[in-house]
């Protein structure tokens, strides 16, 4: 297997080491002459110096007998331009581009992806806002996980004395949608759940379906739960915080952003009416006690100053923040941080080019399924399945599928849309099927769609 990575930053060197370990013959494409250079020395790859978005470079570097191409350079430009040329030199190679700015993940207008012929665009602020964002909305016990970029949720949940929903089969209680129970765990028993499944009092559930639709279901069967209102306090208006902003979209989240620079306090309070924007510098701890927040729920450091990022965690742990997230962009940084984390009150860290380096990791895998999480206590497990074109569940309806015992199908993404299945879907060649199974019928639903 063949590759290319064009730009060799933090997440180039990252992803050549990590696929040339795999065993993939890669080539790196870099402009700088000196970091070209020291990739030479450091990795086991070819490297050419030069423009990734040239077309006679791309040719030199072989792009006609790629498998896969990853535009990963701080340019969003030259990542379209050389993911749109490798498919017009090779429409069988997978592109993946790096893109920060959020405007291509607009499509109101125009599909950015499809315009340009892209595969696959990674946002990593996207990325690393969905992490953030999964631990805001799902404190406590709840184990989740997130799927198709945090379009589709999975949590698992325990049924409380005084539900509403107890003691009842499934096709009774007046479900959303766009949420469905996955399984049930009742007595030490696994088994997928069914329109005949009974819920009882202490049954494990997993659940699956858009996050604020989950959120909402979650109150019937846990009665102890409640849509509290949480309070929110951000530091920096990066586009991080957009991405949060935007995930956080609801009544019950109340989100203030402190921002040292003036103008951009200006833009993010009229793109964001509904949240407050408050002028000044975190690093001070007068503002931070000004702004009281030993009192808020979430504090997330998320400029792109890691000191400061560092520090103003460190201040608000202190003041009495009940949850701390850090954000660290040197990756120098990163392994102390994380040992650490605990010992200095942050709840969780996470790095934009470990979240992006693990995506594109994902997404190129060549593996039929690839396993995307489990929960503790089940033998259960969610694969993602790319669909074959030579699979015998192409063009045939859910309903028509012959599923394994214990197997249910948990979300589809179909080119650029992500959702919650219908027993009316359609099956595609190219869709990626996320399904909730068990080691033992892993291998039958790898056959029926892979």
């Amino acid at each position: 297997m063949k590759g290319i990575i064009v730009g060799a930053g933090e997440v180039g060197c990252y992803l050549a080491e990590q696929l040339s370990q795999k065993g993939i013959d890669i080539t790196v494409i870099e402009t700088d002459p000196e970091q070209s250079q020291r990739v030479d020395e450091s990795l086991d790859v070819k490297v050419f110096h030069g423009n990734g978005s040239s077309a006679s470079m791309l040719d030199r570097a072989g792009v006609t007998d790629a498998d896969m191409v990853l535009s990963v350079t701080s340019n969003d430009l030259t990542n379209l331009i050389c993911c749109s040329l490798t498919k017009a030199m090779n429409a069988d190679a997978v592109t993946v581009a790096r893109v920060h700015d959020a405007t291509y993940a607009d499509h109101s207008l125009i599909n950015y992806q499809l315009h340009f012929g892209i595969d696959h665009l990674v946002n990593p602020e996207a990325l690393c806002a969905v992490e953030l964002a999964k631990q805001i909305r799902n404190p406590g016990r709840v184990a989740v996980e997130n799927l198709a970029r945090g379009k589709v949720e999975v949590q698992q949940i325990e049924v409380t004395r005084h539900s509403r929903y107890t003691d009842k089969p499934l096709r009774e209680l007046a479900m959303p949608d766009d949420v469905r129970v996955a399984s049930v765990v009742h007595d030490g028993v696994f088994e997928v759940a069914g329109p005949e499944t009974i819920i009882h009092p202490g049954d494990a559930l997993t659940l699956f379906g858009k996050p604020d639709a989950l959120a909402m279901v979650r109150s019937r069967f846990d009665a102890d739960y409640k849509l509290n209102q949480v309070r929110i306090v951000l530091y920096g208006g990066t586009e991080i915080a957009i991405g949060l902003v935007r995930l956080l979209n609801n009544p019950r989240f109340r989100v203030r952003i402190i921002e040292q620079d003036a103008a951009c306090c200006k833009a993010l309070a009229e793109q964001f009416p509904q949240v407050t924007v408050i002028h000044g510098d975190a690093t001070s701890r007068r503002l931070l006690e000004e702004e009281q927040i030993g009192s808020c729920d979430y504090f997330v450091a998320c400029t792109k100053r890691d000191e400061d990022n560092v520090m103003t965690c460190l201040q608000a742990s202190k003041l009495g923040a009940k949850h701390v997230q850090l954000v660290i962009n040197k990756p120098d940084y990163e392994p102390i941080l994380q040992e650490l984390k605990g010992a200095l009150g942050l709840e969780s860290v996470v790095s934009p080019r470990l979240a992006t380096a693990n995506e594109l990791l994902h997404m190129i895998s060549r593996e039929p399924a690839v396993e995307v999480g489990r929960f503790a206590g089940t033998p259960s497990k969610l694969l993602e399945i790319k669909v074959s074109s030579r699979s015998p569940s192409v063009g045939k309806e859910i309903r028509e599928l012959l599923r394994p015992a214990n197997t249910i199908f948990v979300a589809i993404i179909h080119r650029f849309d992500a959702r919650v299945p219908s027993a009316s879907d359609r099956i595609m060649a190219g869709d990626r099927i996320i399904v909730l199974t068990t080691h033992e019928a892993e291998e039958a639903v790898v056959r029926l769609l892979a």
